[in-house]
């Protein structure tokens, strides 16, 4: 079994500005990640600007620290242009990786520089051994994993894939799969895959059960996380293979950076000092003073549905103190669980963070009546709030109090990166020779840098006739280091006979090394670098193949070549279909895989064909439920994950005279430019479904430099928004705490949850027991049809969701009467009472 030593563990800091970075360094980060302007997933962050990065990678590798950039996004078409000049920044800055969660920009960077270093973005959504090895043909460096990942999964995929772990240890958690959340866009245009979450999974919402609201007393708040924090396991972390702690928080204070990042650079380093890494009480409390909705360690020791939300707030609530005993005239009594002192922010808790809520500075302590000067840690207190602070009249008995910030916590933070001093010293190690009549010289070796500088006075070594230089003052001398990131560790003297040089020259020569050292540490990474056109790759645009004549917009008699397929998600809506004639590809989306094998019975007995669908997620070991959709003999499979795109791929390859069946990309596979459109097209799909983040002028924009004959469009659907490993019907309808306990209530029971305006939005299972909640509005972009297929496109798709047999009938003979220009797409969105859009975004077609 292999050694892990110190410095294979990285501890990674999110720096949002330029104090974020200098609290990384100066508490011990060993890399920062961090963005510039819009390309990166917290276009809320100050983020840095592209004509920084020389500086900030100067300023991180004086140090010793790598720096990441995030270019955690996805690109659209007309922004690849933009995309590429970015990378080209990097490069020539020597940035020591970026971040990516976009395929295509992964193709484009590899097609510009092929030996840059790429990391796989938690947005890329891998969770399975079979992800990492789909990325491998791009030499991606590192994955970061999805946040869903336990120990034991995180192990299992560092043993079969051998590929370099990032996983996030602390900070907000998101209850959706990074990189599968469409809530915030579709209810507030503000994309989580473009960098603007909104933060939809924040809100309240009322619990409905079988269209009945459930009462749930203070908890409102059904989908929002407590915040992670795995500084209890760091151990466990280390021996499951991570390689780097990534610590969430571009959008946080520097204060929060310095305690964050300075509390596990104390755990790891215990580890490797063979002590207990486990925190203190008090280092939990103070991360909690940064920030806390309360902690957990998310799904690191596998799901537990029952500790992941709390549910009655969805905020930063900082230290819990306790609860009020009893209301004063001037304060209140509570009976002390966490300590407090005056200047301490404190708020007063009624259980809806929804009203106002009291609190203010604590002004007085006292015990029995008398006053406490001092910290006090516990007991029952007399807290009394600043004057006109707090509305005591507004308070209760039961009350929490949450201590929300303490200035004395917040001053000794800032005051380990608001400081003259360098933030590290590095160990050089000096070599002297002389002889009489020649120069003195010198040899530097800065060690952790791994250089060697030389440097020589400029007058020769004279006799010296009284106090020849020894090693003491060379030591003197040459350690005169204060105030560089050096200290003199090793010192070797080998002077012939008794010398000397003026003392202004050792000055020199001691300021000339230092100066030479830090150039070394700060010169950029070198890359090899090509120069691209970002449409090099393009086939002939559409309309260039229009004007070409190759191909003519759709005739009305030619419509009938246009094909409509269904995605059904029971048994009964398939049936319907089948009723229909012009319908000839049925994808089927069933919660249990028990009942895909009538599904492809019946559709098989009518002459159609069946595409079965993968889940959107695939954790180790389940892949058995891809060798059961192959068992099944589908004409397709729906593909809805790269660890599915791969066991697909290699099994045809390792199976040449197998069942082949169509594999066709799913919108989760996030194609939201041309390149990643040929990249899935290339790597062996058949066809693929663009990304449901594209606004129309987005799509078309993509329709005209993509292959639209290998293209589908989804044309109406209910949006699938939060796709989360944390089930609903476990937490609130079950006693038990994962799929293996539960009793299984989502097998009896329909879940919706209704939002602020009454809208009640479904809650579906699939086989993993991961759950998606649907907009409870079904959309269409059939007002675009005519447009798309102008554009090439000759395929179609219609998801249903809850619809009724009649239902799916009248809603497929609208849109085949709409592709063959009988109606026009308006009437067909105002016949459904859809929404009329195309994807998460209404967009204008601006050209």
């Amino acid at each position: 079994m292999r050694t892990i030593r110190r410095e294979d563990i990285e501890l990674l800091a999110p720096a949002g500005d330029w104090d974020c970075l200098r609290a990384a360094v100066a508490n011990g980060a060993d890399a920062v990640f961090f963005g510039v302007e819009k390309f990166n997933a917290r276009a809320r962050a100050h983020n840095f600007t592209m004509a920084e990065l020389p500086d900030i990678m100067s300023f991180l590798h004086l140090y010793g620290v790598k720096g990441f950039l995030t270019f955690n996004i996805l690109v659209f078409e007309e922004e690849l242009s933009e995309a590429k000049q970015l990378i080209e920044a990097c490069v020539d800055a020597g940035v020591d990786a970026v971040i990516v969660q976009d395929l295509g920009l992964v193709k484009m960077i590899r097609e510009i520089s092929p030996d840059f270093p790429i990391h796989g973005s938690t947005q890329m959504t891998i969770t399975s051994p079979e992800a990492v090895e789909f990325t491998k043909p791009f030499d991606i460096e590192r994955v970061v994993l999805g946040r869903e990942n336990n120990l034991k999964q995180i192990k299992q995929i560092g043993d079969q894939a051998k590929l370099p772990m990032e996983v996030f240890v602390h900070g907000a958690l998101c209850v959706s799969y990074s990189g599968q959340c469409l809530t915030s866009e579709m209810w507030g245009g503000r994309s989580a895959n473009r960098g603007e979450c909104a933060q939809a999974c924040r809100l309240p919402y009322d619990l409905m059960i079988d269209g009945v609201q459930k009462p749930m007393g203070d908890v409102a708040y059904l989908l929002s996380p407590k915040d992670l924090a795995a500084i209890e396991i760091v151990p466990e972390l280390i021996e499951a293979g991570v390689c780097s702690f990534k610590i969430e928080g571009r959008l946080k204070t520097p204060e929060y950076v310095a305690n964050v990042v300075s509390k596990y650079r104390s755990a790891i380093d215990r580890y490797f000092e063979g002590k207990d890494a486990r925190p203190s009480k008090e280092e939990v409390r103070e991360l909690q003073q940064s920030f806390s909705r309360g902690f957990t360690v998310g799904f690191l020791n596998g799901t537990n549905n029952k500790q992941l939300v709390d549910g009655t707030f969805p905020k930063s609530r900082g230290v819990f103190v306790g609860r009020v005993k009893q209301i004063l005239r001037d304060g209140v009594v509570c009976e002390l669980e966490a300590p407090i002192k005056r200047g301490d922010g404190i708020v007063f808790d009624a259980g809806d963070p929804t009203k106002k809520e009291e609190g203010g500075r604590i002004y007085d302590l006292r015990r029995k009546g008398e006053k406490i000067e001092g910290e006090a840690e516990g007991g029952i207190i007399e807290i009394i709030a600043g004057r006109n602070d707090v509305d005591l009249s507004r308070l209760h008995v039961g009350d929490r109090i949450w201590k929300t910030n303490d200035p004395h916590l917040d001053k000794r933070l800032r005051q380990t990166f608001e400081t003259d001093k360098p933030y590290r010293t590095f160990p050089v190690s000096i070599k002297i020779t002389g002889a009489e009549g020649e120069p003195l010289k010198s040899w530097w070796t800065d060690v952790q840098g791994g250089h060697t500088v030389f440097v020589q006075s400029e007058l020769p070594l004279v006799r010296a006739e009284k106090r020849p230089m020894d090693e003491q003052l060379f030591a003197d001398q040459f350690g005169r280091l204060g105030g560089t990131i050096y200290a003199l560790s090793d010192l070797d003297v080998q002077l012939n006979g008794e010398l000397i040089v003026p003392m202004r020259e050792l000055n020199a020569m001691r300021r000339s090394a230092v100066e030479l050292m830090e150039d070394e540490r700060q010169k950029p990474r070198a890359y090899m670098k090509r120069e691209i056109g970002v449409y090099d790759d393009v086939p002939q645009p559409a309309a260039e193949r229009q004007a070409a004549g190759q191909a003519p917009a759709l005739s009305l008699a030619d419509r009938s070549g246009v094909h409509l397929t269904a995605l059904c998600r029971n048994l009964d809506q398939v049936k319907a279909v089948l009723e229909k004639d012009d319908v000839q590809m049925i994808y089927a989306d069933f919660e249990f895989i028990k009942q895909f094998p009538a599904a492809v019975e019946a559709v098989h007995a009518a002459g159609r064909k069946i595409a079965l669908a993968t889940p959107r997620i695939h954790m180790p070991g389940e892949t058995g439920y891809f060798n059961n959709i192959l068992k099944l003999n589908p004409d397709a499979v729906l593909i809805r994950n790269t660890g599915a795109a791969y066991f697909f791929l290699k099994h045809q390859l390792e199976h040449p005279n197998g069942p082949k069946p169509q594999l066709i990309g799913d919108f989760s596979l996030n194609i939201a430019n041309h390149k990643t459109a040929s990249l899935f097209l290339d790597a062996g799909l058949s066809k693929v479904t663009p990304s449901y983040d594209l606004n129309i002028q987005q799509m078309v924009d993509l329709l005209g430099r993509a292959e639209t004959s290998k293209l589908e469009v989804v044309i109406h659907q209910h949006m699938p928004m939060f796709h989360t490993e944390h089930c609903v019907y476990c937490t609130f309808l079950s006693e038990g705490t994962d799929f293996t306990n539960c009793g299984r209530p989502c097998e009896d029971h329909h879940v919706s949850l209704q939002d602020r305006v009454g809208m009640s939005h479904p809650v579906r299972v699939d086989e993993g027991c991961r759950n998606t909640v649907y907009n409870a509005v079904d959309q269409s972009g059939a007002e675009y049809l005519n447009h798309f297929m102008d554009l090439g496109i000759r395929s179609f798709r219609v998801e249903f969701l809850e619809e009724t047999p009649d239902k799916v009938h009248e809603i497929l003979s609208l849109y085949r009467r709409a592709i063959n220009g009988e109606i026009s797409g308006t009437q067909v969105w105002r016949s459904l009472k859809a929404t009329n859009q195309l994807g998460v975004t209404r967009g204008q077609l601006v050209k």
